[in-house]
């Protein structure tokens, strides 16, 4: 059964022509945009946390010099994320990785205000090198929470037998030593009531280890920017948690940061009758929004009316390139152009060549002013340069 997608309305985009672009072409709007980011301000302005943007969702980094109006810096998931975090967005720079090599360590540590481990072992064994460096670096440890409340267990940290993250069981003291910090990240496109339902199943742990402790990071996952989310109890949650244990609270929206702003625009290239009309699109499914096959979940089409439903697809040979059935008041003709709703995170970042089908062009749109930018557009080195 597919993931229902969070796509709200689709906004400015319902007036957006779509063959102002090339295609495929993800458009970004930073009108909207920068909506989301004045949200978040006021989230971290209002209730004391800090907050970052989490590049692993969200990283068109033109777009850096707005983000980092607003946020206080960025979470990376490991060198090259940490270095494009330091090299374009300023401000604080977080890494966390399940484990880190061995040769990369003094470049993270080079790189980073913040580097969180998954385990007692790898604080351990790396801490001696951050001493080392002589740098100031905020040593944090992620711990399990052990409470799923995800939607698919394939996407919930918290699963029984994840990876990611120390059962908090088993941290102590002992396991403190040199940590500077707690870190968690156990939700995925969720409201306020998980994040409190998972404060009370560990409070009482966190409490007792809050003497040794500086602050506490509850991660990414919140869609503190969709309409409906509950935005005041957040505010009064992260109050809430500094009065009772003292701890610094950090949160790391990364969906949230981009949620609506973008579309994947894609265009018919061939129509195949088949058990139905199949509509070949320049976009791919599992080049272009690997999502649509590993969630799996059914992205919003902008303008989606009509009673013929077509199933479209993709240009590669894999048979299960299918983004999903469609409504249509007729069967769309070649060249017909069409769009995919909130693209703009966990899209780009995931992109691939596989079967050397073209990358979409990026491209940035404002929606107050109408001003349109085609930031790149890719080629065959681009492919070419994956290998050798």
């Amino acid at each position: 059964m597919a993931m229902q997608t969070h796509a709200g309305d689709p906004g400015a985009f319902r007036d957006f022509d779509l063959m102002r672009v090339p295609s495929p072409c993800f458009v970004v709007d930073e009108a909207r945009l920068e909506a989301n980011l004045r949200i978040l301000a006021d989230i971290q302005t209002r209730s004391g946390a800090t907050v970052l943007c989490a590049l692993k969702a969200f990283s068109m980094w033109s777009l850096a010099p707005l983000v980092s109006r607003y946020l206080s810096g960025v979470c990376a998931s490991g060198l090259w994320e940490a270095r494009l975090g330091r090299e374009h967005y300023g401000g604080i720079v977080e890494t966390y990785s399940a484990g880190y090599k061995l040769d990369e360590m003094a470049e993270i540590i080079a790189l980073s205000d913040h580097i969180i481990f998954n385990t007692p072992a790898a604080k351990t064994r790396f801490l001696p090198m951050i001493k080392d460096s002589g740098k100031q670096v905020h040593v944090g440890l992620r711990f399990n929470p052990g409470l799923p409340l995800g939607d698919d267990a394939k996407y919930d940290p918290a699963a029984l037998g994840s990876r990611l993250g120390t059962p908090l069981e088993q941290i102590d003291a002992d396991a403190l030593e040199g940590v500077d910090g707690l870190h968690m990240h156990t939700l995925c496109e969720q409201d306020l009531e998980p994040l409190l339902a998972i404060w009370d199943h560990i409070a009482p742990q966190i409490r007792a280890l809050a003497p040794h402790l500086k602050w506490i990071n509850f991660g990414g996952g919140h869609h503190i920017t969709r309409a409906d989310y509950d935005r005041e109890g957040l505010i009064a949650f992260l109050q809430k948690v500094r009065d009772e244990t003292g701890l610094h609270c950090y949160l790391e929206p990364g969906e949230a940061v981009a949620l609506d702003c973008g579309i994947l625009v894609g265009e018919v290239l061939d129509v195949v009758e088949n058990d139905g009309p199949n509509a070949i699109l320049d976009i791919s499914a599992t080049c272009h929004m690997p999502d649509v096959i590993e969630a799996p979940y059914r992205p919003a089409l902008l303008d989606e009316q009509g009673d013929i439903q077509v199933r479209l697809g993709g240009p590669s040979c894999l048979a299960g390139d299918v983004i999903g059935r469609y409504a249509f008041n007729s069967t769309p003709q070649i060249g017909t152009r069409v769009a995919f709703l909130d693209q703009a995170h966990y899209s780009m970042v995931k992109t691939t060549t596989f079967n050397g089908v073209r990358l979409p062009a990026l491209a940035l749109w404002n929606s107050n002013t109408d001003a349109l930018r085609i930031v790149r557009e890719f080629t065959y080195q681009d492919f070419k340069g994956r290998l050798s």
